[in-house]
């Protein structure tokens, strides 16, 4: 079984950062977000706990999980980054408990919009999943907003510590 895109982009997080870093090579950091995006989706709609238990794994080795819808288109929500057209089982993973025959029919061969992001502070590592269109949690219709999966985990769990970068991590390679 596959791991989540989350779990994947905290695994490879979490890997990068025990890379040393090189001399004179300055890391790159995540791209900018625009001061719509400095808005927490939370503000906008609040998080939503059936979406949570419905694209989530119900019990998480590692962090927690929060899903987040938002009206907001994702050009919006989240300006500089890359979004990808996805297959919507692709999209959501494989971790959380949902029909996945009824999300593929409700796509209906239609892509989802797919972004990832992360955010390394002092307190937490914060994995992003934006995901556009989403599914109601009742896997009935799409909404026309984005859909945020964050993973957290807190530096104040000691595993969490552990596990997640302390430092900007270096995305590429540099010949040497």
């Amino acid at each position: 079984m596959a791991a989540p895109p989350n779990a994947r982009i905290a695994c490879v997080a979490a890997l990068l950062a025990l890379l040393p870093a090189r001399p004179g090579v300055e890391p790159r950091r995540p791209a900018a977000r625009s001061a719509a995006a400095d808005t927490p989706p939370a503000a906008a709609v609040g998080c939503d706990s059936t979406l949570a238990a419905r694209f989530t794994p119900p019990a998480p080795v590692l962090g927690r999980y929060e899903v987040c819808p938002d009206p907001r288109p994702p050009a919006e929500l989240a300006a500089g980054l890359v979004f990808v057209a996805l297959d919507p089982l692709d999209a959501f993973g494989t971790a959380g408990p949902y029909h996945r025959s009824a999300l593929a029919r409700l796509y209906a061969g239609r892509r989802a919009r797919v972004a990832h992001t992360w955010t390394a502070t002092a307190e937490r590592f914060e994995a992003d999943t934006l995901i556009s269109p989403y599914p109601t949690a009742a896997l009935d219709r799409l909404e026309p907003g984005t859909l945020v999966i964050r993973w957290l985990c807190d530096r104040s769990d000691a595993r969490c510590a552990r596990a997640a970068p302390r430092r900007p991590l270096a995305l590429t390679r540099t010949a040497r």
